[in-house]
C-alpha cells in the first residue's frame, strides 16, 4: 500500500514538525508514504489541488470534524485490511484541510470520512495524531508490542 498524506499548510509548530518527522521515519519501515503540503488559499483552488494531488485511482480518507467517530484503532485496522483484500487501488490519499476545513465537494469525494476526535483539532495536531495512528495500525498488523488494547 502506498500512502499519500496531503495537508493544507506546513507544520509551523515545533512539536508538530518533530512528531511528523518521527512518525514518518517509523512508518517508512512498514510502508511507502509521501507527505504533500499545499499552500492555503481560496476554497475552489484548494479543492482542485486536493483532487489533483490525490489522483483519480487513489482511495481517499478525508479527515473532517463531521466524519465518523465510531472507528477505534482496531476498527480502522479492519477497514484497512478490507481495503487491502477487496479493493483494486494500491494507494490511499489522506486529505487534511486547513483552518477552514474541507468543502462539501471534498467531503463527498471521500471513501472514508473520518473524525479523529469529537473535539475539533488544529490541522497540525491532526497530522501528528493521524500519523501516530497509522504507525499503530502497522505495528498492530505486524504483531509488535507498540499497540496494547
Amino acid at each position: 500500500m502506498k500512502w499519500r498524506i496531503i495537508t493544507v499548510g506546513k507544520p509551523a509548530l515545533r512539536y508538530a514538525q518533530l512528531g511528523t518527522d518521527e512518525y514518518l521515519k517509523r512508518l517508512r519501515r512498514h510502508t511507502r508514504i509521501d507527505l504533500n503540503h499545499l499552500k492555503a488559499g481560496p476554497e475552489p483552488r484548494l479543492s482542485a489541488q486536493l483532487d489533483e494531488v490525490a489522483g483519480e485511482k487513489s482511495l481517499r480518507i478525508v479527515l473532517d470534524e463531521s466524519g465518523r467517530t465510531d472507528l477505534d484503532t482496531e476498527g480502522l485496522a479492519g477497514w484497512l485490511n478490507d481495503v487491502e483484500l477487496h479493493r483494486a487501488s494500491s494507494e490511499i490519499s489522506v486529505l487534511i484541510g486547513g483552518a477552514d476545513g474541507h468543502s462539501a465537494k471534498t467531503r463527498n469525494s471521500a471513501d472514508l470520512l473520518l473524525a479523529l476526535s469529537p473535539f475539533t483539532l488544529q490541522h497540525e495536531l491532526a497530522l501528528v495524531v493521524f500519523l501516530e495512528q497509522l504507525y499503530r495500525l502497522y505495528t498492530l498488523k505486524a504483531g509488535a508490542p507498540y499497540h496494547r488494547p
